[in-house]
Formats: structure tokens, sequence, C-alpha cells
């Protein structure tokens, strides 16, 4: 296949996956090999949004969020997530790629609050949108922002960057004779309580019959893998 099986895609970041080797924070060799495979993917003309994650900073359900207010914790968790998107679309224009945040928390001046229309507007033109602060409420998880956001922007799929490159019958690191599904249902993931995302995001993205694919983004060429529908990783469907 010469041509990308998807046009419009939402890629889900863990904040984890941006800490490489390092116990928090910021790797930037790290970042800066995720910007090389995003922009490999722009250039095929993919029109790509990304949601991630703050797990490298701060999570609300972290030991260190315990005794705290769940909703502080989360507020907290979801400025996390600012602070990542801004590294992630400063590398982004040192690689030449044009990038956009757009925030469900207002802080206008930092990034812009997220508006449908724009959003669509920059994916059209080509320019990648970072959705930060996940969905702006508490209680809910960077999965479902991302199962949100990608049902609003029309995304094709929704790719969940894990370290783990697809879904498995058992734990692989736990289990030798664990075995990766190269496609399972929605269904079938309930049924044989496979953790994809979580329960709420899961839910979001089977009524709204978009599609997961769970891949892993510390595999080289990963990602553009799973753009040319290439068999890597996981493909949860309807």
């Amino acid at each position: 296949m010469t041509t990308p099986a998807y046009k419009r895609v939402l890629l889900k970041l863990s904040g984890e996956a941006l800490m490489g080797d390092d116990s928090y924070g910021i790797n930037r060799a790290t970042i800066e090999r995720m910007v090389a495979d995003v922009a490999e993917v722009a250039n095929l003309g993919v029109e790509l949004a990304i949601v991630i994650g703050g797990g490298n900073i701060f999570r609300g359900v972290a030991p260190g969020a315990q005794g705290m207010d769940r909703a502080t914790a989360d507020y907290m968790g979801m400025l996390a997530t600012v602070m990542n998107s801004l590294a992630l679309a400063d590398a982004m224009r040192q690689a030449g790629i044009v990038a956009r945040v757009m925030s469900a928390i207002a802080i206008e001046q930092v990034v812009e609050p997220y508006v449908r229309p724009k959003a669509l507007q920059y994916l059209e033109e080509g320019k990648i949108v970072v959705f930060a602060a996940g969905t702006g409420n508490p209680f809910f998880t960077t999965d479902t922002a991302a199962a949100l956001r990608g049902s609003e922007i029309g995304a094709e799929i929704v790719l969940k960057a894990t370290k783990v490159d697809g879904v498995y019958s058992a734990d692989p690191n736990k289990d030798p004779d664990a075995t990766r599904y190269s496609t399972i249902t929605f269904d079938e993931a309930i049924s044989k309580h496979l953790q994809v995302m979580d329960a709420t995001a899961f839910a979001l993205c089977r009524d709204q019959k978009l599609p997961i694919k769970v891949f892993s983004i510390v595999k080289p060429g990963a990602l553009k893998r799973v753009i040319m529908g290439e068999d890597e990783g996981t493909l949860v469907h309807v």
C-alpha cells in the first residue's frame, strides 16, 4: 500500500511515554523521536490531532495526590497535560511542523481555548492540533478525552500509543505464553476483561463505532506502519 489507510486520526499519547528512561519529566531525545514519527505521518497528508496525558508530571490518582480533593488533583493533572502539550508543540515547531495547542481549560495567555470549528479548520489546513487539559472536567481520563475529541473531529480511528505493542491475552511481562491479538471486537475485549482503555472511553468509542488501534510508540516506525494499514499492534473494532 502506497497511500495512507486513514485521512484523519486522533493519536493518544501517554504522559509517561515522554519520560523515556527518566523517572519523571520530559526526556528531550524521546520527544524529538516522537516528533520525527509524527512528521513522517504528516508528510503523507494525514490530518493528525493529538491528546496527551500528564502522568510524567502529575496524575490525580497517583500516590502524590493522596489526601487531596479528587477534583483538585484532577485539575492539577489537566494542567500537567498543558505543559506536555506546549513541550510537544515547541518540539514540532523546531522540526518545522505547524502545530496548535487547544485547551479545554481557558488559559488564553498561554494556549487557545478549544473551539471545535477552529480545530477542524486547523486540521483541514494541514496543521497538527494538540488537545490539552483532557475534557476540562475532573473524574475523566485523557483516554476519555481522546475518545471524545476523536468523535468530535470525525477521526476515522483512535491510535492509542503505549509501551506495549498491542493488546495481549494476558500481561506479556508476566505470562510468557501471552499472545497478541491482531484484531478483536469491542464485545470480545469486554468479555475477555481486556484493559484497552478506561470503561468510559471504551464505551464511547464502541457507541460511536470509532475503532481503536493499540500499538507501541517506542517501536521504530510503528506509527507510520499503523497509518499505512499494516499489521502493527491490535485493532479493536465493532
